[in-house]
């Protein structure tokens, strides 16, 4: 069959559906993209861009309140109007919106946008559901499922009696609550765990652990000593066992005794949205509800492929994005794969964690010996001139090759500066090629080259910018 005539049914329209779409029309399908809501998905609409563009907002008040140049530049209390900033994130969030999907959408005209919700019928065969409650059957040669995921909910007492906050609801809010509970200690709990407190919540956050608990304990220490200076309540191994809601109040029977706040943000985690789709029906296996796929995309079932949140693939909107253009490579004849031995990982906070191959602890699981050191800030003139040396870098190398296996770094900008480890993961680069690169002074980047030195050297007793 020429590409000429295939037809290819996405169902979804975020990172990953698009991506497919796209690629699929590009290579020649006729393409029936399907989506239930709103055109875009999470990434778009109620993840990543106005998280990110909350989060600035808050870091810029924060600034405004404290930095380290008060004596010089007298500080504020900032006043926050929070249904201005919020008008202002939904009109960035609906200008991208529009700029990256629903406009790119409807000038290709390879791509029949349908509205309505996926069944699977058969191994070839849709049925979507409209709100009107109407039906039609989409016939395919192959379909892609990029259905992404939504907010996990724990099973608490009483937890479902009450108006709980998710991530999406958080972020539509037009008030700052004056005292919040964060339930969860990953990536969302904590980025909007701060964000709220700088814009001027009282922040308590419920760790079933501790913060970051998959990750090198020393990130998840960094991020809880950092949150302790900014006021922030860490609660480690802290889960909550009943949560009412009266008087306009969320009352929460804790181990660590009872709690109380205006909001209770829950964010524990994303589940797929792949429990409608009727797959148990046509031999696509999942666990957990995650859709379990090879490094082509490949679901268990032939000619149907899924990639991003609604997969057994990590929950980036760049691992998604990746990995629905290999699928529509593949889905139109082409051979590619999704290698994620290097994927960066960035989480928002101040100071950002960004993380990239093994841990020390992944690498001696997976049988390697090795040798780690660890920079802190101060160390890094960057980090000297701005003021601002809470952090590290830390590096993990295969102990006799000296090959680079892993780069976890909490530091100001350690989101900027991660990709530089990422191409030399992907290069097989050892610490001593890295520390004897050049890397342009007075950049946080330049921490890299610093810590691949200390495997060394003592870098305190090199001069500031020394080779």
């Amino acid at each position: 069959m020429s590409n000429d005539n295939l037809h290819i049914a996405v169902i979804g329209s975020g990172g990953s559906a698009m991506a497919a779409a796209l690629k699929s029309a590009e290579r020649g399908a006729r393409v029936t993209l399907i989506e239930r809501g709103t055109i875009g998905g999470t990434c778009v609409n109620v993840g990543c861009v106005p998280s990110k563009i909350m989060i600035r907002a808050a870091h810029v008040a924060h600034l405004r309140r404290t930095s380290p140049f008060d004596e010089g530049m007298a500080p504020t209390e900032p006043t926050i109007d929070r249904p201005r900033l919020l008008a202002q994130q939904q009109a960035r969030v609906d200008e991208l919106r529009h700029a990256k999907y629903e406009g790119i959408l409807d000038d290709n005209p390879a791509i029949t946008v349908l509205r309505g919700e996926a069944r699977f019928i058969d191994a070839n065969t849709l049925q979507v559901t409209g709100a009107d409650g109407t039906e039609r059957e989409v016939r395919f040669d192959r379909a892609f499922i990029g259905t992404g995921a939504r907010p996990t909910i724990p099973p608490v007492a009483g937890l479902s009696d009450t108006p709980y906050w998710t991530s999406t609801t958080a972020l539509a809010s037009d008030t700052i609550p004056d005292r919040l509970v964060v339930i969860g200690a990953s990536v969302v709990a904590v980025e909007l765990a701060q964000a709220f407190a700088r814009l001027g919540s009282e922040v308590t956050i419920l760790a079933r652990s501790r913060l970051f608990s998959r990750e090198d304990p020393a990130v998840g220490e960094a991020i809880e000593t950092a949150f302790r200076s900014e006021g922030i309540k860490v609660l480690n191994e802290t889960q909550a066992s009943h949560v009412r809601y009266a008087n306009e109040e969320f009352v929460l029977d804790t181990n660590a005794g009872e709690l109380r706040a205006d909001r209770l943000l829950v964010a524990v985690g994303r589940r797929p949205n792949t429990d409608r789709l009727n797959l148990e029906a046509i031999g696509v296996e999942t666990a957990r509800g995650a859709i379990l796929v090879d490094d082509c995309l490949r679901t268990t079932v032939p000619d149907i492929y899924a990639a991003g949140d609604c997969t057994d693939q990590p929950q980036f909107v760049y691992v998604a994005a990746a990995g629905g253009s290999r699928a529509a490579v593949n889905m139109t004849g082409g051979d590619a794969r999704l290698d994620l031995s290097a994927m960066p990982e960035v989480v928002f906070t101040d100071p950002q964690i960004a993380t990239v191959g093994l841990s020390e602890a992944d690498a001696k699981a997976r049988g390697y010996l090795t040798d780690s050191r660890t920079l802190t800030l101060d160390n890094v003139p960057r980090a000297l001139v701005n003021f601002d040396t809470g952090g590290f870098i830390k590096m993990v190398a295969e102990r006799e090759s000296g090959r680079l296996l892993g780069v976890q770094s909490v530091a100001g900008e350690a989101g900027e500066l991660i990709q530089t480890a990422v191409m030399a993961l992907r290069a097989r680069m050892t610490v001593n090629e890295i520390a004897d690169e050049l890397f342009p002074y007075l950049t946080m980047v330049e921490g890299l080259k610093l810590c691949a030195q200390t495997f060394t050297k003592d870098v305190k007793q090199l001069s500031c910018c020394a080779g």
